[in-house]
């Protein structure tokens, strides 16, 4: 963007990576839904598109906002007139340096994580979220321990009810022909598999986009199809490495079929895990799927930004840091301004892909001295995702986020088809979850932005004999 609006600006992209994530088959779904796919592509090929562009693959050692200067891990130092920090998020793992402990957010922990499920016969998966949600369901031929936090899976994007909805697939015999997928294919071109340990989860690769477990091959060693127990309302207490374990004298359990006893286990295992709930398991290794944390040490030193609670680089409504001339956005930023009553910040790859455009006209705007409105990206919370290979679009504030007690839900399901859910707050629409192939999304998506009120439909809203879109497109 900013290499179009300055065609004679030199600009210079800093990554620690080889390759680049460029945006392909983007596809606007409606006003503020977007598909598109993910492509790592050699920087070469941004350089070649845009010669003002000067791609400089190193890490960033230190800034000196003071002195309007970066410096490179590799001993260098380069002047900006403006910067924009688009460093991303790292993985939030649950004990930092465990040999054991793999965290998953890029296509290089993917790799690591293909290449040990590959002789495991049992991990541990902890965390709630899209990616530990995405890596259970594709997981197959191995025992899988899934520790969450919450009552019900996939708290980040629904609630109890579409948990419990999805959570037959997860026991079903997945098709063999999965269907075609239409976004983020990763390939891994020239990193041919070397031989070494687990590599460091602090080194930082690119995030996964969507489907990212596509085209990896997610089979251990066993030959059945799913097996996942899940452990509710629970975290990680301790981990033991297996001599540790020998000397506690304590006893770990057996994958527990159906609700029998639960038998101690014989076989010994590398690592053991503890949850707060007293139970023990071991394990082949164990996932920490928890999150990521904002990617800011590299530039907080020296440096008076403000952080955001959540440790993001604080941005305005025109994606300015504290400091002058510094400019932040996607996984890194915290969004600091007033939002719309129907837009949070999530760090997903649509939204980094909408603040970095925006972001972009930001600068290009201030540097030319005018002014400029928000986005409407920022207008409503939208997302297109796939779950358990259902089509799943959440809308809004589409778990009450912020609404306290003052709103009420309506429900519709189809079990094994569809499942409708709409937040509704004094006769007006909040936000929605919308899992299957319902074709409501543009009609809801009007209805939440517009705030139409719809008191005089009641539960005819969301009954299927009745087109909806018909009253309101």
């Amino acid at each position: 963007k900013l290499a179009m609006e300055f065609p004679s600006e030199d600009i210079f992209l800093m990554t620690a990576s080889p390759v680049i994530k460029a945006i392909t088959n983007f596809k606007q779904v409606s006003k503020t839904l977007e598909e598109f796919d993910v492509e790592e592509q050699p920087s070469s090929l941004l350089e070649k598109r845009y010669p003002n562009i000067k791609v400089i693959q190193s890490g960033v050692k230190q800034l000196k906002s003071d002195v309007h200067k970066i410096f490179t891990e590799d001993g260098k130092e380069y002047i900006y007139e403006k910067l924009c920090l688009c460093a991303g998020a790292k993985p939030k793992l649950i004990f930092e340096g465990n040999p054991y402990v793999l965290g998953i957010r890029d296509t290089d922990s993917a790799q690591a994580f293909q290449k040990n499920l590959a002789q495991a016969e049992r991990i541990v998966v902890v965390g709630n979220g899209g990616i530990a949600l995405e890596l259970v369901y594709e997981i197959q031929g191995c025992e899988v321990i899934w520790a969450i936090k919450d009552k019900a899976i996939g708290n980040t994007f629904f609630d109890a009810g579409a948990a419990e909805f999805l959570i037959p697939k997860l026991t079903a015999e997945k098709q063999e022909t999965p269907i075609e997928c239409k976004r983020t294919k990763y390939t891994m071109e020239g990193s041919e598999e070397k031989e070494g340990p687990i590599p460091a989860s602090d080194k930082l690769g690119s995030a996964l986009g969507p489907d990212w477990h596509e085209g990896l091959h997610l089979k251990g060693t066993k030959e059945f199809c799913h097996k996942v127990h899940i452990e509710i309302l629970c975290e990680v207490k301790k981990i033991y490495l297996q001599q540790e374990f020998i000397q506690l004298q304590r006893t770990s359990l057996t994958f527990p079929k159906e609700e029998k006893n639960v038998e101690p286990d014989e076989v010994l295992w590398p690592v053991y895990v503890e949850l707060t709930n007293g139970k023990i398991y071991g394990c082949n290794f164990i996932v920490s799927a928890t999150g990521v944390v904002p990617n800011v040490k590299p530039f907080l030193d020296g440096n008076d930004f403000a952080v955001g609670e959540d440790g993001g680089l604080k941005v305005d409504k025109h994606m300015h840091t504290s400091l002058p001339d510094i400019y932040a956005a996607g996984d890194i930023c915290t969004a600091s301004w007033e939002p719309s009553p129907v837009w949070h910040q999530m760090r997903l790859w649509t939204q980094a892909r909408q603040m970095g455009w925006y972001a972009a006209k930001c600068m290009a705007a201030d540097t030319l001295g005018e002014s400029i409105d928000m986005d409407f990206s920022f207008e409503l919370f939208a997302h297109v995702t796939k779950f358990f290979n259902y089509k799943v679009v959440v809308l809004g504030k589409y778990n009450a986020q912020g609404l306290g007690l003052d709103h009420e839900l309506m429900l519709r399901c189809t079990k094994g088809q569809e499942y409708v859910k709409v937040v509704m707050q004094n006769g007006r629409m909040m936000g929605a979850v919308l899992i299957g192939e319902t074709d409501l999304e543009e009609t809801f998506e009007n209805l939440i932005l517009n705030q139409m009120d719809l008191s005089a439909y009641g539960e005819d809203l969301l009954n299927p004999d009745i087109d909806i879109e018909d009253y309101f497109d």
